[in-house]
């Protein structure tokens, strides 16, 4: 079943929230990236965020970009959402091995680390960007995720995002949800959305089982009237092009670019989101720097 994003409100009280059922995503990043399991959780957590920020967006051409610089062995990750929910990302060090915090389970926020920062570009096509920047909670990512918007947005949220890895290293399940309280929330309401967050617990639980987004959110927000706002397909989407990667080039400058190609004569560039390679011979490169 492909991947997919639903988004709700509460009839009966301000909420919003976001489900998202990703394991196409995660997948296709640690096949692109080749990641061990402890970085295609992390990096898993960080697509599913990113992209449940970006289809909140309500600009047709906005995008979300969150980056993580945790200190820990896994390096940078960095993650960037179109409006729809579309996502693509890396991290620096997808070899990292095994952490574990107890058998059989995956120290995430060891492996990201605390000792950094977790930040949220959001491009809705101002002159200047809106960056928000905060020092990492728990380097578990959903809790960093919450923080952020608590600290960043003053909108309380809870966030919750799961990865489950096979024995043979591939994904068999991801997703997660964002449930944010709008202006007007009483204590009762969030007294019931943190029992309803305990009451399901791990979401790795109910995606093993085959519980879709929506069926997820309505297990969280029991008791709540839900109206589905939105139910749409997502999956990891790169938008390099060969364009991109020659404006890239251009972006070196004349005297620069005339240095590679006495020194080098071509060259290759490989885009960090998906690993797809540009070739550039001499006489490509020659004309792009007659053309600067």
């Amino acid at each position: 079943m492909s991947d997919q994003i639903v988004r709700v409100l509460a009839k009966d009280a301000p909420i919003k929230a976001s489900a998202i059922s990703a394991r196409g995503i995660v997948e296709r990043a640690r096949q692109i990236h080749k990641t061990l399991p402890v970085a295609t959780a992390a990096l898993g957590r960080a697509l599913m965020g990113c992209s449940m920020m970006g289809n909140q967006l309500k600009e047709e051409d906005g995008s979300v970009t969150l980056q993580i610089r945790g200190g820990g062995p896994l390096g940078t990750i960095t993650t960037v959402s179109d409006s729809a929910g579309n996502v693509r990302g890396y991290v620096q060090n997808g070899q990292v091995e095994l952490v574990e915090k107890a058998p059989g389970k995956m120290d995430v926020g060891a492996a990201v680390g605390v000792d950094g920062t977790m930040t949220v570009i959001k491009d809705i096509g101002l002159k200047e960007p809106y960056v928000g920047s905060i020092g990492l909670l728990s380097g578990e990512i959903a809790d960093d995720i919450t923080a952020y918007f608590a600290e960043s947005e003053q909108i309380p949220t809870a966030c919750a995002l799961g990865v489950l890895v096979n024995t043979d290293q591939s994904v068999l399940c991801a997703g997660g949800y964002l449930i944010q309280l709008l202006p007007g929330a009483t204590d009762d309401m969030i007294t019931r959305i943190e029992q309803g967050v305990a009451r399901v617990g791990a979401v790795t639980n109910s995606l093993r089982e085959g519980i879709m987004p929506l069926e997820l959110l309505r297990q969280v927000l029991d008791g709540f009237e839900l109206e589905v706002l939105e139910e749409s397909p997502v999956e990891y989407r790169c938008y390099c092009s060969r364009d991109r990667v020659t404006r890239a080039l251009i972006s070196m400058g004349r005297e620069e670019l005339g240095s590679l190609i006495e020194e080098q004569g071509e060259a290759t560039l490989t885009c960090q989101f998906c690993d797809k390679v540009y070739h550039f011979d001499r006489e490509e490169l020659e004309t792009i720097r007659k053309e600067m």
